[in-house]
């Protein structure tokens, strides 16, 4: 079964035109995939003959909803997709000021080993594809009934550890006929794969990189983040200059306040010296608490950024949303795990 949701407009065309079908259908199918038809039958201008075929020769798993939690707080949705296989990715739906924003998944599971993150407990099962990432904005949209503006791959998962499909998301993603939502309003989480980010500055994406730093030193940062002991900090650093300097993108640095790791004053001032040279915005994230984990949120969220501004540097406090529907990386997920042990 061929995968038509992965596909490009351009390959879809191609495919069709090998079974003798005009051009002209490739985009009729394209603009019924991007709203949301869960079957061939669903397409009614194509003919009964094509519908049938397409039903026999392509793919179309959309997925399931597993669990639904909704904050009475502020209105975060939190979705637990079940997949075609039976795995599980989670999104999440945050409402904003300037629009709603999407958090997808790109993996099932994860194998960088963050301690202070849920999603890597049990490990990585699998890469999701193209059209299970499409998927999630897209019903994620459907089933809110909020239109979405703004996309952050900062779910389950490595995205620059899955780059292909992620590359090619971003181009469903951005498509004219698709979903049409600009680079600009999109941000790709990394926890720092140096090759990745100097082979994703080289396409000039204007999307937000965001790289989950947590630690200015080797120490710290390798303790909670196992991928900083084949790279390094000031190697990561020098990656993210050369991304700045060929992309002309300021890039995010995520820092989880974790107390007694990662607060100290000290911290905050090699922190900004490690900023300095190059734009950059520091966006402190108060944690969120994993029962499997002993690390705390820190009590210093406001003396650390006082500390960086003291220096010149831009540090925002992200604000919390869904904590009382565990709407933090992987915990629905673990839970819904642990349930069907």
């Amino acid at each position: 079964m061929v995968d038509i949701k992965s596909m490009t407009l351009e390959e879809l065309t191609a495919w069709l035109q090998g079974q003798g079908e005009p051009a002209f259908r490739a985009k009729q199918i394209f603009q019924w995939l991007y709203r949301g038809v869960t079957s061939f039958e669903e397409m009614t201008n194509l003919s009964k003959a094509l519908r049938q075929r397409l039903g026999e020769t392509a793919l179309l798993a959309p997925p399931a909803v597993a669990r639904r939690q909704e904050s009475r707080q502020d209105g975060t949705i939190k979705y637990l997709w079940r997949l075609a296989d039976g795995n599980c990715v989670e999104s999440v739906l945050m409402r904003y000021q300037h629009g709603n924003t999407v958090c997808i998944s790109c993996q099932v599971g994860c194998r960088m080993g963050c301690a202070f993150c849920a999603s890597t407990i049990a490990g990585k099962v699998r890469d999701l594809t193209p059209a299970e990432m499409i998927d999630q904005v897209l019903f994620t949209q459907i089933d809110s009934g909020a239109p979405i503006s703004n996309i952050v791959l900062m779910g389950i998962g490595e995205p620059l550890d899955n780059f292909d499909t992620v590359l090619r998301f971003l181009t469903l993603v951005n498509h004219p006929d698709g979903l049409n939502i600009g680079m600009r309003h999109i941000s790709l989480s990394t926890c720092g794969l140096v090759d990745e980010i100097d082979k994703l500055a080289q396409y000039g994406l204007q999307l937000t990189l965001s790289v989950s730093l947590h630690a200015p030193d080797d120490e710290t940062r390798s303790r909670i983040m196992p991928v900083n002991r084949s790279v390094g900090v000031e190697r990561l650093m020098e990656t993210c200059r050369r991304y700045f300097e060929t992309t002309g993108r300021r890039i995010s640095y995520e820092y989880a306040m974790i107390d007694g790791v990662n607060d100290s004053d000290w911290q905050a001032d090699l922190l900004a010296r490690r900023l300095k040279g190059a734009p950059a915005h520091v966006n402190l994230i108060p944690l969120n608490e994993v029962e499997e984990s002993p690390l705390k949120p820190s009590r210093r969220v406001a003396a650390f950024q006082k500390r960086l501004e003291g220096h010149g540097v831009t540090a925002t406090v992200r604000r919390k949303l869904g904590g009382d529907i565990d709407a933090s990386c992987g915990q629905l997920r673990r839970k819904a795990m642990k349930e069907e042990t």
